[in-house]
């Protein structure tokens, strides 16, 4: 065993002990996170704006800061951006990380030097549990690649501007930074299909032990090895144990991956956003990923179904249940105040508090009042991928409201690695599956109001191509799961 894979072992230890404290205190620890923003922003102009001096408990502050997602905030973000400083909290911003806006075209996200450093912390402690609970360390000695955007920024104003992964490409440690891939000048290519290729090249003999990204990504790149190379990314890579990854669920992505690799390896789960990094996966036995409320972030929550209500109700941490579906809102020490930053989550886990990201609540089909979210058509794929030799590349649903002849139903869009031998029992076990999770599409295929599920296979490298049509291929751009209408069903055909 090396010296720094028992180094590892003492350090992830004293990291598992220290989170285990505040993780213990859940109300504790989110009281003081919340007072400490409100008195830190009080002179802002946001905190002017909003009374923040008067604000003495979290129902003041409910009362004075209504839920606000980019659009609502863009008004202070825009005079940030401009350089004007204390707008949304005290001095300038650090960076801007840029965003894809499905209305306001760019968002840019503030990092402030008392946010920047929770997004490093997080992804370090996230694998410092990991060591902790299987005591594997061994890993730390080969090399580690994390597939991620440009580090190349811009500056105006005094503040820089980049994608959250590039700005984060500059926070490496420097004991990970002779482990790190790919080289600096490779990771600033900006063409992501010449990127890869360059990647490819760099790793291909190397001892790659750790390899991080959003699974859709990583896969191109392990086709990619394997069209170079012709061997399973196992043999090529003997001492991978590994794997990294964010941005959607893996368990869609698995089976294929266990292909590609020709064996199972050990995953983490990450929950980080330009927003803030809100959860880890600190455990491999328990499920979910531990929700980080000593990060500078106050988080709140809005039941999933009451949403679109006039006023509805906010939650804090203690009123929280198990296996509910929420909105989750935050209010950060980067300047965001009570922020819909789009995505859901349940909680597996009260203590300590753990989630799963359930989907994101504009993403969601609900054209006969189903509202089938994201969770429940990854489980009802995944269900019925078991005992089946299919292998999913990629998928998304949308609704297909007028079809030419019959009822309707919802066009499941998947391309495959390997076919199902019977397409049409495919597409019956994902509907099974869909009708035992939620019960009001089940209503609907029981009234005869939909027909079942339609499977329509898209060609090999469709979803790539249509990523790229929209200029939006590798990085951390994601693919939406589903959808309440036809844009992206309408490019695929």
């Amino acid at each position: 065993m090396s010296i720094k894979s028992i180094a590892a072992k003492i350090f992830a230890k004293t990291v598992a002990k220290k989170n285990k404290q505040w993780s213990s205190q859940p109300e504790v620890t989110q009281l003081k996170v919340f007072a400490d923003l409100i008195r830190s922003a009080e002179n802002t102009a946001f905190g002017r704006d909003h009374d923040f001096k008067n604000i003495r408990s979290y129902d003041d502050f409910a009362r004075q800061v209504p839920i606000r997602d980019y659009e609502g905030l863009k008004e202070y973000v825009d005079r940030a951006v401009a350089g004007e400083p204390d707008v949304l909290w005290k001095g300038k911003p650090l960076y801007f990380a840029k965003t894809s806006g499905t209305t306001s075209g760019a968002k840019y996200i503030p990092l402030t030097k008392e946010s920047m450093p929770f997004h490093i912390q997080a992804a370090r402690d996230a694998i410092l549990h990991y060591v902790h609970e299987t005591g594997k360390a061994g890993f730390v000695d080969g090399k580690m690649i994390f597939l991620q955007g440009s580090p190349m920024l811009e500056e105006k104003n005094g503040i820089k501007f980049g994608r959250l992964s590039g700005i984060v490409a500059h926070f490496v440690p420097a004991y990970l930074q002779k482990n790190r891939m790919p080289s600096w000048e490779t990771n600033c290519i900006e063409d992501w299909e010449t990127k890869v290729d360059c990647i490819v090249s760099e790793t291909i003999n190397q001892n790659m032990t750790v390899i991080s990204g959003i699974p859709s990504w990583v896969q191109m790149y392990f086709e990619k090895l394997l069209q170079r190379s012709g061997k399973s990314i196992g043999d090529l890579f003997k001492n991978f144990s590994l794997f990294i990854y964010g941005g959607v669920n893996f368990e869609p992505y698995r089976a294929k991956f266990e292909n590609l690799i020709g064996r199972r390896v050990d995953s983490i789960e990450l929950f980080p956003a330009s927003e803030g990094f809100f959860a880890y996966q600190d455990s491999q036995i328990e499920r979910g990923m531990l929700l980080l409320l000593n990060s500078g972030i106050f988080y709140e929550f809005i039941k999933a179904d009451e949403f679109h209500i006039e006023n509805p109700k906010r939650l804090t941490i203690g009123d929280v249940e198990i296996g509910v579906n929420y909105v989750m809102i935050i209010s950060t020490n980067a300047g965001l105040w009570g922020y819909n930053i789009g995505d859901t989550v349940e909680f597996t886990s009260k203590k300590p508090y753990r989630v799963i990201v359930s989907g994101r609540i504009k993403h969601f089909i609900s054209a006969f009042g189903e509202h089938v979210i994201g969770k429940e058509v990854e489980s009802a794929l995944q269900e019925a991928m078991e005992n089946s030799t299919a292998r999913v590349t990629e998928f998304t649903v949308a609704p297909q409201i007028t079809p030419e002849s019959g009822l309707p139903y919802h066009e499941w869009f998947i391309e495959f690695e390997n076919e199902p031998q019977d397409l049409d029992a495919f597409a019956l076990k994902i509907d099974n599956a869909m009708r035992k999770q939620n019960v009001y599409y089940n209503d609907l295929i029981i009234g005869n109001i939909l027909r079942t599920v339609v499977v329509t296979k898209v060609t090999s490298g469709g979803f790539s191509d249509y990523m790229k049509s929209i200029g939006k291929l590798g990085g951390q751009n994601k693919l939406p799961r589903l959808s309440n209408d036809r844009k992206i069903a309408e490019k695929l055909l």
